[in-house]
């Protein structure tokens, strides 16, 4: 259907053609995308490595473990689950897992920066199991002391960190040793710092975790996926299971293919390099909205968040579909205490691992932040702002050739 390829070719020039700000986004490798459009969608493979319902899974074989050495290596550890389709998916297997329906799970909230998988009203999470959520204190880090009185009173099953819209790092052993007080699992869902871990530019959650998901996307650069890795082996008998036949059929071995491609990417020095150039230009970024006068958080990770309701007096719906306008794509999100609905919001969740892989200077990181600020501000019009959109988008790197 020809209709299609040209549906194609126009999100390629729009992703070409602007500047792409949403924290749970990237570009992937030319290899990567080979392998998702593969022959590899052929093939039917249910079961695991050396023990599949079909025939003809030989190479298949090779290829999910190579994915499953290259994940552990990765993330240093012992076990992991190649086979999950999103991180959503990789939640709710991981949940089911070692929990029961009706079990108790701590976790952040939305509005806080948790995922809807953490036990959102209208999620699954909040439908199979009781959820409580832990909060931030007013500096927007998380309270682990307040965490560890809610802890001690609830006596969770499980307690959840790793979250969406949290721009600082998370302490990953003082959580761990709170689970290990009131006897929980400690599961991490990294989605959004995958890349990080594993660039060495936030601290891994082993050996504090029991249970860690994540997407293979985001900062990871892999295809849109799932992981689930841990050290026990009891826990990943439990998730292989769990997994298939409990909740997925035949996995798409294609996307694994990709996913063990962008394992071996990240394991390579020059993903260091990408992943300390993402923490510094987002971080030039929140410095220079901020130096402006605008009300943006600060950060240690990937992303920041930017209250346009108070810097801006426009919602969070209203900054995202303005920004457009001018070629920058980025996403509403709720804010810590926000009193807007989702989605509305009062901000914007601003990452910048896609434009970093496009080769984003910290200088341009800067004059991005100020185009931001002065279109928002009404200080520059649209035609003022695209003309030094384009100037940036002109220093970097076509997708295609990633």
């Amino acid at each position: 259907m020809e209709k299609l390829f040209e549906l194609v070719a126009l999100e390629t020039k729009r992703q070409n053609e602007g500047l792409e700000l949403i924290a749970s986004e990237n570009f992937t490798s030319k290899k990567v995308r080979a392998l998702a459009g593969s022959v590899l969608t052929n093939k039917y493979a249910e079961g695991y490595p050396g023990r599949r319902y079909y025939g003809g899974c030989h190479y298949i074989d090779e290829i999910e473990g190579t994915a499953i050495e290259l994940a552990k290596k990765l993330f240093n550890a012992k076990y992991a689950n190649v086979q999950p389709h999103s991180g959503s998916s990789a939640n709710m297997i991981a949940y089911a897992s070692v929990l029961e329906l009706g079990d108790s799970i701590l976790t952040l909230s939305l509005d806080e920066g948790g995922h809807l998988t953490h036990g959102s009203p209208v999620n699954f999470s909040s439908k199979h199991y009781k959820v409580t959520h832990y909060g931030l204190k007013d500096d927007g880090t998380i309270d682990y002391e307040a965490l560890r009185e809610i802890a001690l009173k609830l006596k969770p099953k499980l307690i959840l960190a790793g979250f969406s819209a949290y721009p600082f790092i998370i302490d990953f052993a003082r959580i761990g040793k709170i689970a290990k007080e009131v006897g929980a699992y400690f599961m991490v869902d990294m989605a959004h710092i995958a890349g990080l871990i594993a660039g060495g530019y936030h601290p891994s959650p082993f050996p504090y975790a029991d249970i860690v998901t994540s997407t293979t996307h985001k900062t990871l650069r892999g295809p849109r996926g799932g992981i689930i890795l841990t050290n026990s082996e009891e826990i990943i008998k439990k998730v292989n299971f769990t997994c298939f036949p409990g909740m997925q059929g035949g996995p798409l071995e294609n996307i694994i293919g990709a996913k063990a491609q962008s394992f071996y990417e990240a394991l390579q020095p020059e993903f260091k390099e990408y992943i300390k150039r993402v923490v510094e230009n987002t971080k030039v970024a929140s410095e220079t909205l901020r130096a402006l006068g605008a009300e943006a958080s600060e950060t240690e990770t990937h992303l920041f968040l930017l209250n346009t309701k108070k810097s801006y007096g426009i919602t969070g719906k209203d900054a995202e579909a303005l920004l457009e306008t001018i070629k920058i794509t980025t996403n509403k999100n709720m804010l810590p205490k926000d009193d807007e609905r989702p989605n509305t919001t009062s901000g914007l969740r601003l990452g910048f691992a896609a434009v970093t892989t496009r080769g984003l200077t910290k200088v341009n990181a800067a004059e991005t932040a100020r185009i931001i600020h002065e279109f928002l501000s009404k200080k520059i019009t649209k035609e003022e702002a695209m003309i030094r959109v384009n100037k940036i988008v002109d220093t970097l790197q076509a997708i295609d050739s990633l």
